[in-house]
């Protein structure tokens, strides 16, 4: 009996300490996120799948997300923004495109091939995601289901 209990106490212990590591960050995901923002200093890093890494920091007071591959390539920052720091050419994009939508959130997303402002718009029952150019060009809208959640992306 007493070896059962001690096998038993094994596994357990073997189990909850797999379960708590953490994947390490690699160093060059860290040094190329060094070179991105030499001036952060506190980071909570999470790895958002088999390939990517994920920053989170807040910069100037402001909350920041940044992914790198796991090769150390920066892919894209994403930082929330206030409706009134909408400029004139998106909001004009929102109000002819989107009329009658609430805006429940806005970011802007940077990647190597620039700033785009994403939402997540809401009527009645409708949400949709949407990407628009610095320049009021409409670059994605998609509609999600009621039960789509972020974390499941």
């Amino acid at each position: 009996m007493k070896i059962l209990k001690l096998a038993v106490i094994a596994i357990l212990f073997t189990t909850f300490s797999a379960c708590g590591q953490k994947s390490t960050v690699p160093g060059n995901v860290k040094a190329a996120f060094l070179q991105k923002f030499p001036t952060v200093k506190k980071v909570s890093w999470d790895k958002e799948n088999d390939t990517e890494w994920e920053a989170e920091f807040k910069m100037n007071g402001q909350e920041y997300s940044a992914n790198f591959s796991s090769e150390g390539i920066w892919m894209e920052t994403e930082y929330e923004i206030n409706k009134k720091d909408i400029p004139a050419a998106v909001k004009q994009a929102l109000d002819s495109e989107f009329n009658g939508y609430d805006i429940e959130e806005a970011e802007i997303s940077e990647t190597a091939q620039g700033k785009v402002y994403e939402f997540a718009l809401e009527k009645n029952d409708t949400d949709m995601e949407v990407a628009i150019s610095p320049e009021g060009n409409v670059m994605k809208k998609e509609m999600k289901a009621e039960n789509d959640d972020e974390d499941n992306d």
